[in-house]
């Protein structure tokens, strides 16, 4: 039998371990019909978030249900070997012991950046265990594993020789603490305060100047040229001249460019084809030097000159000072604007010219973009808006740039020897051949894990049975960078879409509405929620709260309002549990009208629940189970079964009413549905995890009693508010209009020694609902706030009957005021005195 009081950890403990043991996670079933989700992976630089534990009760709600429906399911566990974050925590450990990276090598730091990988996979693997996450771990993978390492060589390599991947001298966005590349997904950006300079630049011959206006003053010494819109009036005698480059003795020409626009700012933009995207473009199309002006680590290189060695921040300040001191600073005008930060490091990113590895993603995207119009084809969002994101990210895609200067991650496949470059696992055989240093972005080896983690490019078992995907669950924040990389990739390398259905949600934040943070100290730790609610009261909370692809605010009271919904269900299975007991089987002869109406209930829920768990509605779903379970069968079904615990049918009911529940809600709450459905007297599996999902049953619908015991129920709920409302104590006496049955009102209510059949010479109140009606009679008992009110009246009704005396006896006021006013005062005075007197006696 169950304890009296609800206590999470007593009934998780065990529990995980038991379904373990039995081998329920596994997949694998041939004669059923397969479904997979392959498990975003978390990355191995710490413990998991509060967005991943959100991530993870979707996907296990979807996979219980779906193996409750009789699939064939597969969830498959990884992780992600993050290449950035991951060797910035390893440098930050290795600082922290006195060494550093490149002293101790490639090999060593390798083999350090393994340790943590390893640990930290181990915390990992036991809070997944901690949330009851059923994932099949035989097939756990590791985006740094050999299987995947197999997939991205073959990848890079034929991408190579097809010519999607090539390399190539561009401007990318350079993290400068990080010192690596990053593509534009891994650049974020952020409102900052800033100005515009307004710098003047002479004519060679000083006869005039040219103003520009730039937020970047310390990026002059790498302009090459001023551009100039061929049709601005102001210009048409600049073109072609030379400008002297402030603060440096160099010339550079004044020329016509589309960039240039004549409505912005002067009109006049400096270009520095090394230092910004758009400048880089201008000086393809007129050929101009690229001058590098900064150091890897964005300090300023020998190219500034006195100002070498300076951080950029620091080199902004002195330029600044020293234009102004020269006269050539013409205004400073505060702006805000937003600038690009590293995701990872969150330092500004800095714009460089670096030799490179891209992919070619034209072709990419324009595969998926015809894919995406056929239904039969296409990845199917839920929300459908979040297609949109996919598909204008598909249009307006630009080259990946997928190389990066680290050490922890998959290395490039490339030797090099001078100018000759050779894209192979193994080098040629001639000597001289150097390996390329650096690995390729994260992202690359993400984008093959619905597939390469079923054994592609082998052609398995795995990848024949569960590829495509059945449906991936993720936040709407990673759509650029992982979602759409994966359906390009799928659909080139295995001609399908990656998985049939995308299930979007959206961001945590917090009660405010603001993003969590260290800086605001605003985090939340999941599993200090699993601590002190349990699992399954953190699980229907996440997802229960929101419709898919909704933000979601965190709030504590939530998850307590899901322990006390838990314990609610605790506290009704006791009963239950009590009642039935002796039950050897079920039997649903002799229903009564409410075991008729608690079974339409019931299958009335199964039916709407299944309809949104189909839909991936679970908001909706948990609210349809929420209804019938706490509204229904514990307020009212189990308060009328009380009456009838002995018989055999009520308590089928009960045991079958409430094995229903316990499986609609299993995929949201694993542990309590487990450990109560183990005490029941009559069940059909060793577990409630592999057992049938209820199925709607026309048989046990009933509409006409229904509609009589929805009638009973309203009556019964109106009767108890006119009772607490009016105060009437338990001798109250009810008169029915009607002849019919009423007796579990009777029941219900405590009637049995009160009923009357004529009417009695009391108080009364009318109760009804729309077919039952009756009156209740009743001795109202004064309160001391009765007593006050009364005096209060009495007061009132005492000086309002003096003042209309005094009117009515003044004959001047009787003969002069209009006839119908004084009569008026007259019936006023009557009812008052009556009033008065009444309330006297």
């Amino acid at each position: 039998m169950l304890d009296t009081k609800y206590n999470h950890e007593e009934v998780e403990k065990g529990k995980y371990s038991f379904w373990q043991s039995k081998g329920y996670f596994k997949s694998g079933d041939v004669t059923k019909k397969p479904y997979c989700i392959v498990l975003p992976p978390p990355n191995v630089t710490g413990v998991l978030h509060l967005g991943h534990a959100w991530d993870v009760s979707l996907q296990d709600a979807i996979i219980r249900y779906k193996r409750m429906e009789g699939y064939d399911c597969l969830w498959l566990p990884g992780m992600d070997h993050a290449a950035i974050a991951t060797e910035a925590k390893v440098v930050a450990r290795l600082k922290e012991q006195g060494r550093e990276k490149y002293l101790i090598g490639r090999d060593a730091f390798l083999n350090e950046c393994w340790k943590w990988t390893n640990e930290h996979a181990d915390v990992i693997r036991n809070q997944w265990a901690s949330l009851g996450v059923s994932l099949d771990y035989t097939k756990e993978r590791f985006t740094l594993d050999k299987g995947i390492e197999k997939a991205v060589q073959k990848v890079f390599i034929d991408y190579y020789n097809e010519g999607l991947i090539y390399r190539g001298e561009k401007l990318i966005n350079w993290d400068p603490v990080a010192m690596t590349a990053l593509s534009n997904e891994e650049v974020v950006y952020k409102e900052e305060e800033s100005a515009y300079y307004h710098i003047k630049y002479y004519l060679e011959d000083n006869s005039n100047y040219v103003v520009v206006a730039t937020t970047r003053p310390e990026t002059l010494f790498g302009d090459t040229a001023v551009a100039v819109n061929e049709n601005d009036e102001r210009y048409k005698d600049f073109i072609g001249k030379n400008v002297k480059l402030p603060l440096t003795n160099r010339l550079i020409p004044i020329i016509t460019d589309e960039h240039a626009d004549m409505t912005k700012g002067t009109g006049a933009v400096k270009i520095t084809p090394a230092s910004d995207p758009n400048d880089f473009e201008v000086g393809l199309r007129h050929n101009l030097k690229r001058i590098i002006i900064m150091n890897d680590d964005a300090t300023m290189n020998s190219e500034c000159g006195k100002y070498e060695g300076l951080t950029r921040e620091a080199c902004r300040k002195e330029v600044v000072k020293e234009l102004e001191a020269q006269g050539l600073l013409i205004k400073t005008e505060p702006i805000k604007h937003e600038v690009g930060h590293s995701e990872r490091t969150g330092v500004i990113i800095e714009p460089m010219i670096k030799k490179q590895w891209f992919v070619k993603m034209r072709p990419l995207a324009d595969k998926v973009l015809e894919l995406q119009k056929d239904s039969k084809t296409k990845v199917h969002f839920v929300p459908s808006r979040y297609e949109k994101t996919m598909n204008h990210w598909m249009e307006i895609t630009y080259d990946w740039c997928i190389s990066r200067q680290l050490w922890w991650g998959h290395r490039i496949p490339a030797w090099y020897k001078g100018d000759e470059v050779c894209v192979s696992v193994n080098p040629p055989e001639k000597e001289g051949w150097t390996a390329d240093p650096d690995v390729l972005d994260t992202w690359f080896s993400s984008a093959l894990w619905p597939f390469a983690t079923l054994g592609w490019p082998d052609n398995t078992e795995d990848l024949q049975r569960y590829y495509p995907n059945s449906t991936l669950v993720t936040g709407y924040d990673i759509i650029p960078f992982w979602v759409n990389r994966m359906t390009f990739q799928g659909e080139k390398l295995l001609g399908q879409r990656p998985f049939e259905h995308c299930l979007i949600h959206g961001l945590i934040r917090d009660k405010q509405g603001r993003k969590f943070s260290k800086s605001l100290g605003n985090g939340i730790d999941p599993f200090d929620m699993v601590k002190q609610y349990g699992a399954d009261a953190l699980r229907y909370y996440l997802v229960s709260d929101v419709a898919p692809g909704t933000d979601m605010r965190f709030d504590e009271d939530k998850i307590k309002a899901a322990w006390n919904y838990i314990n609610k269900i605790w506290n009704a299975s006791r009963f239950v549990l009590s009642s039935t007991n002796s039950l050897k089987e079920i039997n649903l002869e002799n229903l009564k009208p409410e075991d008729k109406w608690i079974l339409t209930k019931y299958e009335k829920t199964i039916e709407k629940t299944k309809k949104y768990m189909d839909k991936f509605e679970f908001n909706n779903a948990c609210a349809a189970i929420y209804d019938f379970s706490w509204n229904y069968f514990c307020d009212y079904y189990i308060e009328m079964a009380k009456y009838t615990t002995e018989d055999i049918t009520t308590k089928s009911v009960l045991i079958t009413v409430l094995t229903g529940i316990l499986k609609l809600l299993h995929p949201f709450m694993p542990y309590v549905t487990e450990e109560i459905y183990q005490m029941l007297p009559v069940k059909e599996d060793e577990s409630i995890m592999i057992s049938k999902y209820p199925k709607h049953n026309k048989k046990y619908v009933f509409p006409l009693e229904e509609e009589i015991v929805d009638d009973e129920i309203e009556f019964i709920k109106s009767f108890r508010n006119i009772k607490a409302e009016n105060a009437m104590t338990k001798d109250l006496k009810v008169m029915f209009d009607t002849n019919d049955d009423n007796n579990l009102i009777v029941k219900m209510l405590k009637l049995d020694d009160n009923l009357v059949k004529e009417p009695l010479g009391i108080k009364s109140y009318k109760v009804f609902s729309s077919k039952i009606k009756a009156t209740i009679f009743f001795e109202k008992l004064e309160t001391e706030k009765d007593i006050e009110a009364k005096n209060a009246a009495i007061k009132i009704l005492e000086a309002s009957i003096l003042r209309r005396e005094t009117l009515l006896t003044n004959e001047n006021y009787v003969n002069k005021a209009p006839a119908k006013i004084v009569e008026l005062d007259r019936q006023k005075l009557e009812e008052e005195k009556k009033k008065l007197e009444e309330l006297r006696r």
